[in-house]
């Protein structure tokens, strides 16, 4: 029989079936954001309390295998976790408060040098820029005055958010054993799968936080040490903001180390802040050819333009939080990736083939037809042996 041919060569269905796949995933993309973004309120507390998780998990657990209540173990846990990051945030607006005069300063003495080096006009050049600043500073402390409420508002949310998100971690640690349950409640069927989905996007969180906090403290240590060798001001601190600042990949690193060399040269000079651009630049060379491959190598694994375009994607979104929520967010859906991709790829079956096009192509139609057909009299034989007969015509009666 005359079989019609296709209308369209086999690669280019392929093509078609991957841009639809491609075109619904981004559609869903696209609507889970706009939620997110619509009830932020309730999505930014659940989001950071599972980074808070993901991060404190392992002392939680460690604290349960030392036979403690779990929540017992999970309130002290959340009180360490309250202590550290209040400290490391009162040390960091002390620094950057104390300091902030001089780093003011240090812009105004750092476009002189400029200008006497290079030649470059005083009249509205770097010279200005600090006087600029200054006067959009007083405008802005202006509008600040007069938007007050909103000020107030503004820190009012901040701190709701914080409360709401340190209870959501403390009960996500108490409750975390039941996270298998509450996925076979919501999808009896498929239960299996999706805690296994679950499962994977935690653990590629968990190791994005515990790989970074790992670089981070490196990090901290190696420049706090380094500016103390300077007598530099306010080298705890500036070594604070390096650890805050490195949970933003990349730049944040660049933005506190920006800070710590301002401040070197508002209080040392110029040699001096140039001594402080190369510990950062050396800690930095670090971290990226030493730390990175050897610890989130083992954690997850993320080429540095995915992070980067994570990152354009987060701050285009939600700002510096979504730009702090951007990566963890990627890391789990490349998690997520990872375990579909090991549930649904294609394994060859005992013969050596491979049932990956579904019988697209003819010969491989017929092979798995005529398989089937002899399984198929193999099974009807009910197990019974016998001569096999060879194909032949029957014999006249």
């Amino acid at each position: 029989m005359h079989t019609q041919k296709p209308l369209l060569p086999v690669h280019v269905r392929r093509l078609a079936a991957w841009c639809i796949v491609a075109l619904l995933v981004t559609g869903v993309a696209g609507v889970a954001v706009w939620l997110s973004v619509t009830f932020k309120s309730a999505v930014t507390p659940v989001l950071l309390a599972l980074l808070g998780t993901a991060l404190l998990g392992p002392v939680h657990r460690w604290l349960v295998r030392m036979r403690l209540n779990r929540s017992l173990a999970a309130g002290l846990t959340c009180a360490a976790l309250v202590a550290v990051v209040g400290g490391a945030g009162y040390i960091v607006a002390t620094a950057l408060i104390d300091n902030g005069d001089q780093i003011v300063a240090s812009l105004k003495d750092a476009g002189k040098w400029v200008a006497d080096h290079l030649g470059v006009t005083t009249g509205d050049g770097i010279t200005n820029i600090a006087d600029k600043s200054k006067q959009l500073l007083g405008k802005f402390g202006a509008g600040a005055a007069g938007g007050l409420l909103n000020g107030l508002s503004l820190i009012g949310t901040l701190i709701a958010t914080s409360v709401l998100s340190l209870l959501l971690t403390f009960f996500f640690l108490r409750d975390a054993d039941r996270a298998p349950g509450l996925a076979h409640a919501i999808a009896p069927r498929s239960a299996p799968m999706v805690e296994a989905m679950a499962r994977r996007a935690f653990e590629a969180v968990e190791g994005f936080m515990r790989g970074t906090t790992l670089i981070a403290l490196i990090d901290a240590v190696c420049i706090t040490a380094g500016l103390l060798i300077l007598r530099i001001p306010g080298a705890i601190g500036l070594g604070a903001l390096v650890f805050v600042g490195a949970y933003i990949p990349y730049l944040g690193a660049f933005l506190s180390g920006a800070v710590a060399v301002l401040v070197a040269l508002a209080d040392r000079g110029f040699v001096i802040a140039l001594w402080a651009l190369g510990v950062v630049l050396a800690v930095q060379v670090l971290e990226g050819h030493v730390l990175q491959p050897a610890i989130q190598s083992r954690t997850v694994q993320m080429h540095p333009a995915m992070i980067m375009v994570s990152l354009a994607a987060g701050a285009s979104v939600a700002g510096l939080l979504g730009m702090l929520l951007a990566v963890p967010v990627a890391a789990a859906a490349f998690g997520v990736i990872g375990e579909l991709r090991k549930r649904y790829s294609v394994e060859p079956d005992a013969d050596g083939g491979s049932d990956a096009d579904g019988g697209s192509d003819g010969g491989s139609s017929v092979s798995s037809d005529s398989s089937d057909s002899s399984d198929r009299g193999s099974g009807e034989s009910g197990g019974e042996s016998g001569p096999s007969v060879p194909p032949g015509p029957l014999p006249d009666s």
